[in-house]
């Protein structure tokens, strides 16, 4: 910047997530220190501030602005703009300004801070036990705006009129409640109220004194959170948490438990600094840990696993019901199966009144649903497995200058993406589009990020099925709205995705393994090696095609698929295996009779099948009761073994000018050793060591011909941290540049991000 004269003013504009996070009074704060006098006020787009004063205290403002800004706040840019002195007597906070067009970033639902925390637990405080406390450094942010800019009457706390003691609060820029939207209190702001699960109050004292217990008496509890009704009960008590299963409908996925601090969390996971910092963080993700043989928590929240989701308490209510109870709490979301999260009191005792016995809510509104984000720590650092709260919706940081698209994301674990200029913003987990409720849900969030971030697509990216709900919501909308409609194939937008999330444009050796993914050439691919950038991709090599009998009935029972992988291939079938004592002996002619005679077995080069049929035939999991079960449970054996350094044949051949990956001898050799009654855990890590040196071998293939030394791992396959670990090592060790995902998930949750960024680059959209 050049020498500023003895008494300057400059303009400056701010951008980023710098609203919401005590960035105003910061900048009262800091231009009152440094003796400048002007003004600082929120518009559409950016903070504004104008400062005066002496050159040098000018400075000193500027490097503070950069170095000290408050830590919820992320800064994207400052700009600084000389102007002429105005001779200001004070510097003041002015009015937000609204401007047509403009947008700002959004923050998302931040946990409780420690000092609210310490008002709510403090008898002689006015907010003791007040489930609702926040300030500007925490709370609800994201789930209770309904547009910009950031203050109360657009959001869902405009129906409550502060007391005098919270307006004074509000209205003092040196308090930490400055602005602070849903600012409120015991006198002024939402109330809890608990009914039964036919909507009848229940007569109390106190809901919430009432709700411990009867959560300790072993009762079912919906409560509404930040972004939505979770449903928790005792999860030590093994009892409970079956009857939540059956009335949930979830038999044997995981369910997350959340316990009271880091101290709780050590006595059941083991856990290391990386784990404990994203715990704690203020995003307070369920983290997935190692779970200790002896923590009390029942094997019923994650029946046969090692790893076990948990979180801190993220509110003031959570807090308050975690200490209360002494108890690790079950919270799972309030639907049934893969519904999407009730949000409204009415909606949830509709939806949720054969689950929960009784129902703790409050008459805050929510504006957007919002699931609890679940993350993992991998290669020493934070990994998306599910990007909601705490996280969405802040952008992913494109390296380019992007379109408006939108790109609508997969089938299931649905996200969607909306970008523009080097933003793109995607959403928050959707779900599984499998119902109505489901694309409401999607409909209504799409509409709302526009909204926000005044996004009008003139192109939109889809998945090339022509099944995918989403897909057919792309068509309707292009054809409605007359915009240019781009289908991209689901693999090269794993792979997009992952270059997206790493800020690197390519070109890259893609490897995409997944369970389903419809191909170019109709088929189900999912075991993919690609050269691919945004424009374009080329498979290169893929696993052999072989049959799933029954279609998606072999995807639920994976016996159907080790069976017909075990005939195509040409290996006699052994009655007598293990993993078919419980098949019907029928069953097994009608599977062979359908791939001799091709009906109803669509081919596949699946690398999630290729694992399911191999937990099968080991006798791990035949029948499957959530997706990716059977791999998980395979990986969970795997893991028994990790010092196993034998592995599995297989053969790579070239057919078309694409490779193939044969996987004959590979079965062979299970075989061979289930016949040697070799220990399943040392087969188990058997397999993921082949598995891990097929990534190694068919990319040290690629690489000289490509001259590429760039690998990107995606795909819900690499959700199996064995093989991702396993793979990234090998490849690193060969001189590989390694990328895999963090902050948007490897699964399907992070498709839409890749979608979006290849209609950017799309040549038809482009003409």
């Amino acid at each position: 910047m050049a020498k500023l004269p003895a008494i300057s003013l400059v303009n400056i504009s701010v951008r980023g997530v710098v609203q919401g996070v005590g960035f105003r009074p910061f900048i009262y704060q800091l231009a009152t220190k440094h003796n400048l006098k002007g003004w600082v006020c929120n518009t559409s787009e950016d903070v504004r501030i104008e400062v005066e004063g002496a050159a040098r205290d000018i400075e000193r403002f500027l490097r503070g602005l950069r170095k000290q800004a408050p830590p919820l706040s992320h800064i994207v840019d400052i700009a600084v703009k000389a102007g002429t002195p105005e001779n200001h007597e004070k510097f003041e906070i002015r009015h937000s300004i609204t401007e047509e067009g403009k947008y700002q970033l959004i923050s998302p639902d931040i946990a409780t801070c420690p000092d609210c925390l310490r008002e709510i637990l403090d008898p002689k405080d006015r907010r003791y036990r007040y489930p609702f406390t926040n300030c500007t450094n925490c709370g609800p942010r994201f789930t209770i705006i309904d547009d910009i800019p950031y203050d109360r009457p657009n959001t869902t706390m405009n129906t409550f009129q502060m007391c005098p003691e919270c307006r004074r609060e509000y209205d003092d820029p040196l308090d930490r409640r400055f602005h602070a939207q849903p600012n409120a209190c015991p006198a002024c702001g939402p109330q809890l109220e608990l009914t039964d699960s036919g909507g009848n109050k229940v007569d109390c004292d106190d809901a919430m004194t009432k709700t411990v217990e009867l959560l300790k008496e072993g009762k079912i509890a919906a409560v509404k959170g930040l972004g939505g009704f979770l449903l928790a009960c005792d999860a030590t008590s093994e009892k409970t948490v079956n009857l939540l299963r059956r009335r949930k409908n979830r038999p044997a996925k995981p369910l997350a438990v959340m316990v009271v601090s880091l101290n709780e969390a050590r006595r059941h996971c083991e856990m290391n600094n990386e784990e404990e910092r994203l715990l704690a963080s203020p995003g307070s993700p369920i983290v997935l840990m190692k779970w200790k043989a002896e923590s009390a928590v029942t094997k019923a929240v994650a029946p046969g696993l090692n790893y076990l989701g948990v979180m801190l308490p993220y509110t003031p209510l959570h807090h308050l019901l975690l200490r209360e109870t002494g108890l690790p709490l079950v919270m799972t979301s309030g639907n049934i199966s893969e519904e999407p999260i009730a949000k409204d009191n009415d909606e949830a005792l509709r939806r949720l009144g054969g689950i929960a016995d009784y129902f703790l809510m409050h008459n805050r509104d929510i504006y957007a649903r919002y699931d609890d984000s679940v993350m993992i720590v991998e290669r020493n650092a934070p990994t998306s497995v599910r990007r909601a709260r705490g996280y969405a919706p802040y952008p992913i940081h494109l390296p380019y200058q992007s379109r408006q698209i939108l790109g609508c994301g997969a089938e299931e674990k649905n996200t969607f993406c909306l970008t523009r200029d080097n933003f793109a913003f995607v959403s928050q987990h959707i779900g599984d589009m499998e119902n109505l409720e489901t694309l409401e849900h999607f409909v209504n969030t799409i509409a709302l990020y526009q909204r926000l971030f005044r996004i009008e697509p003139e192109i939109i990216a889809h998945d090339m099925h022509p099944e995918y709900l989403s897909t057919k919501y792309a068509k309707e909308l292009a054809d409605r709205e007359n915009l240019i409609l781009v289908p991209v194939q689901h693999h090269h937008a794993h792979i997009a995705s992952c270059m997206a999330d790493n800020g690197t444009e390519g070109p890259v050796i893609g490897v995409s393994f997944d369970g389903t993914g419809y191909g170019t050439d109709g088929n189900i691919w999912g075991g993919e090696f690609m050269v691919a950038d945004y424009k374009k991709f080329t498979r290169v090599t893929h696993l052999e095609y072989l049959p799933l009998p029954g279609g998606a009935l072999a995807i639920k029972k994976p016996y159907r698929t080790a069976i017909g992988y075990l005939q195509s291939l040409g290996i006699e079938l052994d009655r007598q295996l293990p993993f078919l004592k419980n098949v019907d002996s029928g069953e097994i002619d009608i599977i062979r009779s359908q791939i001799e005679n091709d009906i109803n077995s669509p081919l596949t080069s699946s690398m999630g099948r290729l694992f399911d049929a191999v937990s099968a035939l080991i006798g791990v999991r035949g029948v499957i009761q959530y997706e990716a079960q059977a791999a998980i449970d395979l990986e969970t054996l795997a893991a028994k073994a990790f010092n196993e350094s034998a592995r599995y044949p297989f053969t790579v051949t070239k057919h078309d000018e694409i490779n193939t990956i044969k996987v004959h001898d590979l079965f062979a050799a299970i075989l061979n050793d289930l016949h040697n009654r070799t220990p399943r855990a040392r087969i188990a890590a058997r397999f993921h060591n082949a598995v891990a040196y097929m990534i190694l071998e068919v990319c040290q293939s690629i690489s000289p011909r490509a001259s590429i030394t760039r690998v990107a791992l995606s795909g819900g396959v690499f959700q199996n941290r064995l093989l991702l670990r396993k793979a990234a090592e090998l490849l690193e060790s060969a001189g590989f540049e390694v990328y895999t995902h963090h902050q948007v998930p490897c699964n399907d949750g992070g498709i839409s991000l890749g979608q979006a960024v290849i209609a950017n680059f799309n040549e038809e959209a482009n003409l």
